[in-house]
């Protein structure tokens, strides 16, 4: 880049800039380091729903310590799930900010997924909610409740705003290039910002982890899969629209039969009752 360029432009090397961050030692480093975390957050995953059967996640009466546990673990949960789609984004900001005023590439990846973990907040409230509901008469509205989401789920993936979040998730140069600006607290909104592009992006799909999947883990590898598509294969907004368009047709199949709702809830837990709260972890 030229002395002329403006100073708030990142500033990668010719060479980096020809090459891409993948033939960059730095940056390879940086991959490998969230290949790592992303495979220990997958074995707690997996770990959970040994320890926890179909329902990984606790919901209990919606006590402090309840909201804290749930909300790490969903953390965890969240690291193995999204770390991986936006290693691409994270390696490259490793690579352009080294020598600038700029947080180190391990804080952007921690305010990515503290976004995620604050995400955790509100599904936890949610699933109480739906938990206490579902002793109650009211229960038996909760398939169509589950329809909706479902259908409004699948519409989100047609949206703009849609489209717009996950262009943004999809081309990390010129994400970076857009809107960076030097300086450690510039460095660190432009992570939040990204992790901000991300929810919106993939919000949808979380709903659907929760309200259909009981975030299970077939459920859980199910919409890792799908953002993964999404985000880092060729064509991926025609996946968002595939995706979509199953979600809009699931959801009409639940509104019409809603027999098919516990069915759902119930993915990978054989002869368990899927409507019922999820199970505290036995100490």
């Amino acid at each position: 880049m030229s002395a002329a360029a403006p100073a708030s432009a990142p500033a990668p090397t010719p060479a980096s800039r020809t090459r891409g961050p993948w033939t960059d030692r730095g940056a390879l480093l940086t991959g490998a380091a969230l290949l790592a975390v992303a495979s220990l957050a997958w074995a707690g995953v997996v770990w959970q729903s040994a320890a926890m059967g179909a329902a990984m996640l606790p919901i209990g009466p919606g006590t402090l310590a309840d909201a804290a546990m749930f909300t790490a673990m969903w953390g965890v949960m969240m690291a193995a799930m999204m770390l991986p789609s936006a290693l691409p984004m994270i390696a490259l900001y490793g690579l352009v900010s080294r020598g600038q005023r700029a947080i180190p590439a391990w804080l952007f990846a921690a305010a990515y997924v503290a976004v995620w973990l604050a995400v955790g907040v509100p599904v936890y409230a949610a699933s109480v909610g739906v938990a206490a509901l579902s002793g109650t008469e009211m229960g038996r509205w909760l398939p169509y409740g589950l329809a909706a989401v479902l259908v409004a789920a699948g519409a989100y993936q047609f949206s703009a705003v849609k489209r717009v979040c996950l262009k943004h998730c999809q081309g990390p140069l010129g994400f970076l290039m857009g809107r960076w600006r030097s300086g450690y607290a510039a460095t660190l909104r432009l992570g939040l910002a990204h992790a901000a592009y991300c929810v919106g992006c993939c919000w949808g799909l979380m709903a659907i982890l929760v309200a259909a999947g009981a975030m299970s883990l077939p459920w859980v590898l199910l919409i890792a899969a799908v953002v993964f598509a999404e985000k880092l294969l060729p064509r991926g907004e025609w996946t968002a629209r595939a995706v979509g368009a199953a979600l809009v047709i699931l959801g009409l199949a639940v509104a019409v039969m809603p027999d098919l709702a516990p069915a759902l809830r119930g993915a990978g837990c054989a002869g368990c009752a899927p409507e019922a709260p999820m199970r505290q972890m036995p100490m």
